[in-house]
């Protein structure tokens, strides 16, 4: 089996560059996934976002999903359940405006440690949509301008628990998807897997590995990339035993930001080379809220059936 991608990000500073460059295009192309070691995140940050990651749950939320379970008669399920996931999570949102002051029970000092963290995550997020133009030979800054809009990107952060389950196989932690924006930073669980991407057909696990970084690609990166990259399908199998944390960090195009394939990704003078729409990146977030759990091929068709409405300036 082929190995899942890991990059050493600090052999981007070395004679190692180019092959490093490499691990991640081929990555993007063939993986939609890779996992980053040598991030510049400090350890003892990391650390610290864990700890009071687990204890916030353990002390605000491990009972309502308790409750949550019973009020739905999930303990024991008889069928395979298909219209909620096994997980328990709240969102925290960064940019273009915080609201982490807002978020109620949260202790002073979470609070303060997920905002160094989310900077933290906004860097090498830009960090690596420049490596990431620098692979496709698009000028440096492109995707961020494409990001930007007129208010700057959304970014924000998911995070969830995973706690144990009776019965994985009738209930998944996190259903099969794409994700809808631009590119995703995780911080996993290193001793609680369960996180896999589709891959030739076949569901591959995504290593749990100590103070890593895995980045996974979204829809917005395959049409601006004209399908160069690609956004796979992964999924959260629910465990039996273990509490698996999942911090995702998704730094996503503004909302009025357009959406289209980068103009040197497109062969000149051949238009049907353009195989992704154009459209307004809050439409396409509009319609992925009641088709997240379905392909990404028909959001691609139905946006490019509202292309004509799209003004004709970009950036």
């Amino acid at each position: 089996m082929e190995k899942f991608p890991v990059v050493d990000m600090k052999n981007l500073n070395t004679e190692e560059k180019a092959s490093t460059m490499e691990i991640i295009k081929d990555a993007c192309e063939n993986w939609g996934f890779f996992e980053l070691v040598n991030h510049g995140i400090s350890i003892e940050l990391m650390d610290t976002v864990e700890k009071l990651t687990k204890e916030n749950y353990k002390k605000l939320m491990e009972q309502r999903f308790k409750e949550m379970v019973a009020s739905k008669g999930l303990e024991f399920p008889q069928s395979e359940i298909n219209d909620l996931d096994w997980e328990s999570t709240f969102f925290l949102r960064h940019l273009p405006n915080s609201n982490i002051s807002e978020i109620p029970d949260l202790d002073d000092h979470y609070r303060n440690v997920m905002k160094e963290f989310a900077m933290e995550l906004e860097k090498l997020a830009e960090l690596l949509l420049d490596l990431l133009c620098e692979n496709l030979g698009l000028e440096k800054g492109y995707l961020k301008k494409v990001f930007h809009g007129s208010k700057g990107p959304n970014f924000g952060t998911k995070v969830s628990n995973y706690p144990p389950c009776p019965k994985p196989e009738l209930i998944k932690g996190l259903r099969a998807h794409t994700d809808a924006g631009g590119i995703i930073l995780l911080f996993q669980d290193d001793k609680v897997g369960g996180l896999q991407l589709l891959k030739d057909g076949q569901w591959i696990d995504v290593p749990p590995m100590h103070h890593s970084i895995v980045i996974n690609l979204g829809d917005q990166l395959e049409v601006i990339s004209n399908g160069k990259y690609k956004s796979v399908m992964h999924r959260v199998i629910a465990q039996t035993d273990g509490n698996r944390m999942s911090i995702a960090s998704f730094y996503n195009p503004g909302n009025d930001a357009v959406i289209f394939p980068a103009p040197t990704l497109v062969k000149e003078l051949d238009e049907t080379s353009q195989v992704y729409p154009k459209f307004v990146f809050d439409d396409y977030m509009k319609l992925y809220a009641d088709l997240k759990f379905q392909a990404k091929e028909p959001r691609f068709e139905a946006m490019k059936a509202m292309e004509s409405n799209i003004p004709t300036t970009t950036t």
